[in-house]
């Protein structure tokens, strides 16, 4: 008896659509459909073909015109196609109205990708969380209108509340209720790490930041010998990674956080503020950047706006030009001119890591001198028959002592 013929998954073909207006950069839409095509790939699709669209506003019914949606239809026959991805947010009705014309079709956005990967890519409890959390919030505003079918067939109208709306209330309800529940266990999982940190204080931490595929794993492995998830793919790791480095005799930490990406929706940037809260109990950001990107400059800008209000910008930084090897020359002269502190490295070639773990050397002597500058202010303020009041600092102190020397009570000594 023969054995059934395993049968692989056919991968879903797609085409992506994107748009670009006065406002944007055509060269940056071109930059960021392809950016969306590497989405596409990495949440397992094969993209067909493209479209990007000029237009001075979008459409508010189907965010492109009304003959782009016909030729994207034609395109959709001819590659055999059962999806088409924009590279812009959808609204719930600009869904609806886009399948209605595309009978058939999966209609989703850059957003709803997004969460797609991350729900694939998602291993431990605490980004599972996460990831519900985000996709809960991006369902939300997307439910007007799923139930009207119910109320055409109660006819439902006004002065009524018909069942459809009804429907609809029940589903908002349960899940705002759902999504607090979650809240409640990421903030417990956020307190259990705050704990950790603090029991960590006595070891000099770095953070790992950076855009998605920007080898930030690929470091991790080469400085610490560890074994982390590594793929070419974008938001290949989710999860945060605690590794060791023993670096002279000292022991360092290094956390790698989540990549980041253009147009990251600021509410997936609020649900994973837990995960990058790794990076922002860290003495030291190490900032990793592909060096061989095209637009590595906005890739900068990005994870600067991501990180801002999460990490403090008095925390040191060490900014590291990774993927080295297959810079050309020029580029990298142009990084030398333009960014004479940072470091190029290969994490994958073994290049430039003696200068990288000199520059963690002289972070943790900096550490070192700033902890001990702290512990003797500590002691001073132990040993002292007038301690410090913890808004007050040693000048402070000084300065009062100075004044309470010639300071005398009024009326009792002679002018």
């Amino acid at each position: 008896m023969r054995e059934p013929a395993e049968h692989k998954q056919e991968k879903e073909r797609c085409i992506l659509v994107g748009i670009s207006t006065p406002k944007v950069r055509p060269w940056l839409v071109s930059e960021q459909i392809a950016e969306l095509g590497r989405l596409a790939e990495t949440a397992g699709a094969i993209v067909t073909r493209s479209f990007l669209q000029r237009v001075q506003n979008f459409s508010p019914a189907t965010l492109i015109g009304e003959g782009k949606v016909n030729e994207v239809k034609r395109a959709l026959e001819e590659d055999n196609a059962k999806m088409v991805v924009f590279d812009d947010d959808l609204s719930g009705s600009q869904v609806r109205n886009l399948e209605q014309r595309l009978p058939g079709i999966k209609v989703l956005d850059r957003t709803g990708l997004i969460l797609d990967i991350f729900a694939k890519h998602a291993v431990t409890a605490e980004s599972r969380l996460m990831v519900e959390v985000a996709q809960l919030q991006y369902m939300m505003p997307r439910l007007t209108g799923a139930w009207t079918h119910l109320c055409r067939q109660h006819n439902g109208g006004i002065g009524t509340k018909g069942p459809g709306e009804t429907q609809l209330e029940t589903d908002r309800r349960m899940i705002r209720k759902r999504i607090q529940e979650l809240k409640k266990k990421l903030e417990k999982i956020e307190e259990a790490r705050e704990s950790q940190a603090e029991n960590r204080n006595d070891i000099f931490h770095v953070g790992i930041v950076g855009y998605t595929n920007a080898g930030k794993s690929t470091l991790t492995n080469r400085l610490t010998g560890a074994d982390v998830y590594v793929e070419d793919k974008l938001f290949a790791t989710l999860d945060s990674t605690t590794r060791k480095l023993y670096l002279d005799g000292e022991n360092i930490i290094l956390s790698d956080t989540v990549g980041f990406i253009r147009k990251l929706p600021h509410n997936l940037i609020e649900t994973f503020k837990s995960t990058l809260g790794v990076a922002a109990h860290a003495d030291c950001i190490l900032e990793v950047v592909d060096g061989s990107a095209p637009d590595y400059r906005e890739h900068l800008e990005v994870t600067h706006k991501t990180l801002e209000g999460i990490i403090s910008k008095v925390t040191p930084r060490i900014r590291v030009f990774n993927k080295a090897e297959i810079c050309d020359e020029a580029r990298r002269t142009e990084l030398l001119q333009n960014y004479p502190e940072a470091i190029q490295v290969s994490a994958r070639e073994n290049i430039g890591m003696e200068r990288l773990r000199d520059a963690f050397k002289t972070q943790l002597a900096a550490w070192k001198k700033k902890r001990e500058a702290q512990a003797s202010i500590i002691k001073e303020n132990v040993d002292s028959p007038w301690p410090l009041h913890p808004a007050e600092s040693v000048t402070d102190r000084s300065l009062n002592s100075k004044r309470d020397e010639n300071w005398r009570e009024p009326g009792i000594y002679e002018v």
